[in-house]
């Protein structure tokens, strides 16, 4: 059998390929993702491949020569990528899959992104390297989408401000915050029209101790309920970023602590502590 052809290898670089390839990530508006491997001279052909994390699934993209020794991949917008983390490996022919470390992200074109409001479906892909240094992309695909803006905390609530993707409000349109785990009764809140979307006011008074996650409910109360989350940036991980006060509030269960934040997924949650 003829051994796989090899590509020539970088010039001033060994003859071995490298053990954790780079791939520089550049992102366009639409949600799909351009991947720069450096061409180490390895057998070809050769695939980007993506493994999501915690389960089985595989989405593998062809390489092809892009020029000044780098080979290209292309994953657009159209693809699906289920929502979760997939990490990233280089794949040539007749070889064991490797990690691929991160280079370059260029994630301009993700900074303030505003799809049109007619979009049916809003697809996220956010290159970014995990703590052992490797090279992951977390997806979010969502249709609707309601995608959270400015944050009011006022005295003893909450106003959101929200922008719907593919769909529209009914004029029984409204938000609640749901208890995570069932205990207690969704809370409700009657929406209002802002600039570029919605918005809403929670009294945390109404909030038991607990973990309450906010949607709209933009059909009312027989459509479907979507989840406020922040999405369209270039921020992998809000959390830690977007850090909102602390509020005291005395209710009629007694003294309670609530904050809002952002979830592992990026959704707008609030929690809600008792006090002493």
């Amino acid at each position: 059998m003829t051994p796989p052809a090899r590509r020539p290898p970088v010039p001033g670089g060994a003859d071995e390929p490298a053990t954790t390839p780079r791939a520089d990530c550049v992102a366009d508006v639409a949600g799909g993702l351009t991947f720069d491997v450096t061409d180490e001279g390895g057998p070809c052909p050769a695939q980007l491949l993506l493994r999501r994390r915690g389960g089985q699934e595989e989405v593998r993209l062809p390489l092809t020569p892009a020029g000044g020794h780098h080979l290209r991949a292309a994953l657009p917008a159209g693809v699906a990528l289920p929502e979760g983390r997939w990490d990233a490996y280089l794949r040539a022919a007749g070889a064991e899959p490797r990690r691929l470390a991160p280079g370059l992200n260029d994630l301009r074109s993700l900074v303030d992104r505003a799809p049109t409001a007619t979009a049916e479906r809003i697809a996220v892909r956010i290159p970014y390297a995990t703590k052992h240094g490797n090279l992951s992309v977390r997806s979010w695909e969502r249709a609707p989408h309601a995608e959270a803006g400015a944050l009011h905390i006022g005295d003893g609530e909450l106003t959101v401000s929200a922008r719907l993707y593919g769909t529209g409000p009914a004029p029984d349109a409204y938000a609640e915050a749901a208890d995570r785990h069932g205990t207690f009764p969704p809370v409700r809140a009657d929406v209002a029209p802002a600039p570029g979307g919605l918005r809403f006011t929670v009294s945390y008074g109404a909030l038991r101790p607990g973990l309450w996650d906010l949607w709209l409910r933009p059909g009312g109360a027989a459509g479907p309920r979507v989840r406020i989350a922040r999405l369209l940036d270039d921020i992998v991980d809000k959390k830690p970023v977007y850090v909102y006060p602390t509020v005291g509030v005395d209710t009629e269960h007694g003294p309670v602590e609530a904050t809002p934040y952002y979830t592992a997924d990026n959704d707008l949650s609030v929690t809600v502590a008792a006090v002493g």
